[in-house]
């Protein structure tokens, strides 16, 4: 039903949902890289947290259409839901070509990047209350600085992910496979980094 004034925590409330869905995301994936066994029900966990996600951004969107007044700008909420969303959607396509390319082990580096997302989603889960009561940008903006220093680390993985396969894989499709995986991975901290700058902005712009 159309709403002047809907209750503002019903979009917090769902934001600390989907941020901690994410993070549940991530820490599956580093549970799947470091166990690396019975990897089609890590799939399907992966598969089921990413539908979640799905379904809290359509919430959101759904809420919105509902209502003409609104705690936070419109386009910063609906940014934020997207931006959360693309974390899962990495993660999950990252696994998903795990199980295809049929990969034997995980490569170190693809642990550590999924360490990265583990600690970026968990500080994401911190950030995500300040917006009820606007925490001062400057705690914000600490956490908002780890979380940059993360996708850093991200990058620097890939690299040397992609230079140790390049020099020490005789098999050319070894390394397409890890490369393109390699890639999905690094573009998920990327994701984090666009999370934290939103949150950031939204901030910035109420304090």
């Amino acid at each position: 039903m159309f709403s002047l004034l809907p209750k503002a925590d019903v979009f917090f409330d769902i934001f600390e949902r989907a941020a901690a869905n994410a993070h549940e995301c991530t820490l599956a994936l580093a549970e799947l890289l470091e166990r690396f066994d019975d990897l089609e029900a890590r799939r399907r966990r992966v598969k089921e947290l990413e539908h979640i996600g799905d379904e809290l951004t359509h919430e959101v969107i759904e809420r919105l259409n509902q209502s003409f007044i609104t705690p936070l700008d419109r386009e910063d909420i609906h940014e934020l839901a997207c931006t959360i969303d693309d974390i899962l959607d990495r993660v999950d396509t990252a696994v998903d070509r795990i199980c295809l390319f049929k990969i034997e082990k995980p490569m170190q580096e693809s642990k550590e990047l999924a360490r990265c997302l583990v600690r970026s989603t968990a500080l994401i889960c911190e950030m995500i209350p300040g917006l009820r009561k606007m925490a001062s940008p400057e705690e914000m903006r600490i956490k908002v600085r780890e979380v940059h220093r993360l996708e850093a680390e991200g990058d620097s993985l890939e690299r040397q992910a992609l230079a140790r396969l390049f020099e020490d894989s005789p098999d050319p499709i070894n390394v397409i496979k890890w490369k393109n995986i390699i890639e999905v991975l690094e573009s998920a901290t990327d994701k984090c980094e666009d999370v934290a700058n939103v949150i950031e902005g939204i901030v910035l712009k109420n304090a």
